[in-house]
Parts: structure tokens; sequence; C-alpha cells
């Protein structure tokens, strides 16, 4: 069975947004959506889901019965499920994330998963998550076209991979932008640069090349930038429906496992965002 696609909800305007472009994940992927809402901290101790459950308020239980009914009129074919877990927020969705296609968040909120995006508890899950992590800052749709960050790491290769399902799954066009900069003055020799160029080209080419033979059917444009690439990814979110970068994880719950582009993109990107790692799960035979 497919994993779910998981959101997490708090009622908020931008959480309703993540919530959206969740379900209509869910239906592209032929799989299930799964509503979650964290309890407040007062209800980490209930000791069984009666008493959870008694201790959750109407308005926590309003917050997950307006997103399944939200979800379910736009989509009455998707299987919706939903939950009020209890327990620190990052553990949660880190939890979460261990059996989830992909983990949805949005932007800002009104407490809980939104309004944590720039602290630590939201950098712990875009960093440590087992899944990928899409944050929906803007919606965006009709451009028909996924960018994805490109530099060669292990991160950004699982990204590129995650790029290609996503495109030919969509029928989208994929732009692969990787930016370098010249560790030299500005005033070098044009040759020397052009050298510098040709060879990011190549290295670009040689990324792309296996996954351009297992996913034939996506059109594929390259784009070379001379620039930090934080502007570069920037500037290319507003013309795409989706965004991938991959995140530089250590491993472990603590830190910040991000590099400083994944980071930015988080408030800077004009679409959604996916942040993607190496994956940690086994592969099926």
């Amino acid at each position: 069975m497919t994993d779910p696609i998981v959101v997490g909800v708090d009622g908020s305007g931008r959480s309703l947004r993540a919530l959206v472009w969740a379900a209509h994940e869910a239906v592209l992927h032929h799989c299930a959506l799964r509503i979650i809402h964290v309890l407040h901290r007062e209800h980490v101790y209930a000791s069984t889901p009666a008493v959870r459950a008694r201790e959750a308020s109407s308005r926590d239980r309003g917050v997950v019965a307006e997103a399944a009914a939200i979800a379910r009129e736009s989509h009455p074919e998707l299987e919706v499920m939903t939950d009020l877990p209890t327990g620190a927020p990052a553990a949660v969705l880190l939890t979460e994330s261990e059996h989830a296609h992909t983990v949805v968040l949005g932007a800002k909120g009104m407490g809980g998963f939104g309004s944590l995006l720039l602290g630590s508890v939201a950098l712990q899950v875009v960093g440590h998550a087992a899944s990928p992590v899409v944050v929906v800052n803007h919606l965006a749709t009709g451009h028909r076209r996924i960018v994805v960050g490109v530099d060669g790491s292990a991160h950004s290769r699982a990204a590129l991979a995650h790029a290609f399902q996503e495109a030919s799954l969509r029928g989208a066009q994929l732009q692969a932008l990787h930016a370098w900069s010249y560790p030299g003055p500005e005033a070098v020799v044009s040759a020397v640069r052009d050298a510098a160029a040709e060879e990011h080209r190549q290295s670009l080419e040689e990324w792309l090349g296996p996954l351009r033979e297992t996913h034939a059917g996506v059109e594929v444009v390259e784009e070379l930038t001379h620039e930090d690439p934080i502007l570069a990814l920037a500037r290319a979110s507003d013309r795409a429906d989706l965004m991938v970068v991959g995140s530089r994880g250590r491993g472990g719950f603590r830190g910040l496992a991000l590099g400083s582009v994944s980071h930015a993109l988080l408030q800077f990107s004009q679409c959604p965002l996916a942040v993607v790692r190496p994956s940690l799960r086994p592969v099926p035979d």
C-alpha cells in the first residue's frame, strides 16, 4: 500500500493552503491523505486515547473536522484519515514521516505547525524527516514547470530524482538549475571563465544523464547561472508549480540540518518548496 500524504493543520489560512495542496498531491499519487493536528502541551501526558479524546478541546476537533470536510468536498474519491496526536510537534512529525510519502506544512499559522516554520521545531522536521517535506508558502499552478536546484551532492541527487518523478507524474517541464561562482577575481581572463563554465555544464549533463534515460518523457531545460544560488532559485520559483532542493542532513535530532540555500528558500520561495534528503528507508526488492 502506498504511504499517505501527511499534512499538519492548525486552522489558519496558510495551513488550509497546505491542506489544499496536500489533498491534490494525494489524488495525483493515488494515496490516502492523513490530516493531523498536534494537541497543546497540556495533553502530552494523556495516558490513553480515551483520555486524549476527552481533553481535546472542541476547537481542536473542529480544526480536524473542517480540514477533512474541505478535502472530501474537493476530492470525493480521496481516502481521508485524521488524528489528534499528542507530544512535542517535531517528534510527532518526524514519527509521521517514517510512514509517509510526503509531509506537508504551511509556512505560517496560529501556533502549532505553521508558526514554528522558521523556529527550531520546523527546521528539525525539514532537516531530519525520513520522507520529503513540502512547505507551502504560496500556492502556484498553471506554470507546468518544476524547478530543481542541482549541485552534485548526495542530497542534490536525491532532490533531482524526486523532481524527475514529480515532473513525470504531472507531465511538467523540469528546469534543472545549477548556480556556480568562479573562485577568483571578477576581472579574470575570459577564456578561463569559459573553461570553468564548460566544466560546470559537463557536470550538470553527467548528473542528469541517468535520470533522463529512466524518465525519457520528461522535457528537461538546463540552466547554468553565475550568481548566488539563493537568488537564482528564488527568482525561478516565481515561474514554477513546485521547487525541489536537497537538505544538508547531518544525522541525529538536534541541530539545524539544513544548508544555507534550503534554509533561505523556506522564506523566499514563491511556490511550494520540497526539501529532500537521501532515503534512509530500505528500497523494496
